[in-house]
């Protein structure tokens, strides 16, 4: 006998833990005719978290019908519930923001020729030249408006930003040094999708400057952090911090800048992948880690019939 291919999806489940959350949502899609192949949960501060692997070949309801069936299930009990076509999946669209620092671009764009990016940068913005030609060489998309120093210019810059941002439709926005406040239409349209890398362990030294300020402090250990971006400046949700040593009275500022940038490179890249694998959400202000639809075993869709 030959076996029906199987048309997989995942069933994403988050929000404050309860008991009977993975009984309600198995018992709701076996009695319409799904098969459950694999899951993921975990709980993270009070937090659930759940990816559920399913085969809707043999369902008994219309996928409109499931769809609405999860939305008002995970109502009833305070959850958010969502439902992907993995035969539908598509990369997620990226987009890059720049000024000037070359570093944090040139590693997104090695992990990009190195496909190690499960996604596809679409453009870089920029609110100045400098990097266009690293973006033209690596065959990207690139475009700038100056914003500075008076504030039309940067409010001319915000509004044509946010234009570009509207039409590109990206998934991810990454503020890879890029040294401007985002205006709080951009941050409302893409909530949750703006990553930016800030050069120290957060909540300490924020604004301008920060190696400096470690430096000039006395600190012995600083670091970089990957944060969600939201209205307050350097307040987002914390997605990965790393460190880094200083040798005080050996160390001299330049030495502690040029550690951190290093490590913001690699720091940023760690973020950016988690996002795109689907590995982390934001629940309450919050960064959850997540197994990601990615650890499932692999299973071939509408795979060759077994005779």
């Amino acid at each position: 006998m030959s076996e029906n291919p199987k048309v997989l999806a995942v069933i994403s489940v988050q929000g404050r833990d309860q008991k009977g959350v993975v009984a309600k949502f198995a018992t709701y899609v076996a009695a319409n005719g799904i098969n459950i192949e694999d899951m993921e949960q975990r709980v993270v501060r009070g937090i659930f978290v759940m990816d559920m692997l399913v085969d809707l070949h043999d369902m008994t309801i219309s996928l409109d019908q499931l769809i609405t069936g999860l939305l008002d299930l995970g109502r009833q009990i305070g959850m958010e519930a969502r439902i992907t076509l993995r035969q539908t999946r598509k990369a997620k669209r990226v987009v890059v923001l720049v000024s000037k620092e070359p570093h944090c671009l040139q590693r997104l764009l090695e992990l990009n020729r190195q496909n190690e990016l499960n996604g596809q940068i679409v453009s870089v913005l920029a609110n100045h030249p400098v990097l266009e030609d690293m973006a033209r060489t690596a065959e990207l998309p690139f475009a700038f408006t100056l914003s500075g120093p008076d504030e039309s210019a940067k409010t001319r810059h915000r509004q044509w930003l946010l234009e570009k941002l509207r039409s590109l439709e990206p998934d991810l926005i990454i503020l890879a040094r890029y040294m401007q406040i985002l205006s709080p239409e951009i941050i409302a349209a893409f909530r949750s999708k703006i990553i930016n890398i800030h050069p120290s362990l957060l909540p300490y030294f924020p604004g301008a400057n920060p190696y400096r300020q470690a430096f000039e402090s006395g600190m012995r250990v600083t670091g970089c952090t990957a944060h969600f971006v939201t209205e307050e400046l350097d307040k987002g949700p914390i997605i990965l911090q790393d460190v880094f040593h200083i040798n005080v009275g050996v160390d001299q500022a330049e030495d502690v800048r040029q550690r951190g940038l290093e490590l913001e490179a690699q720091t940023l890249g760690k973020a950016v992948k988690y996002f795109l694998n689907e590995e982390l959400v934001v629940v309450e202000d919050k960064v959850v880690f997540k197994p990601g639809v990615s650890s499932f075993h692999k299973v071939k869709e509408n795979a060759i019939p077994r005779d």
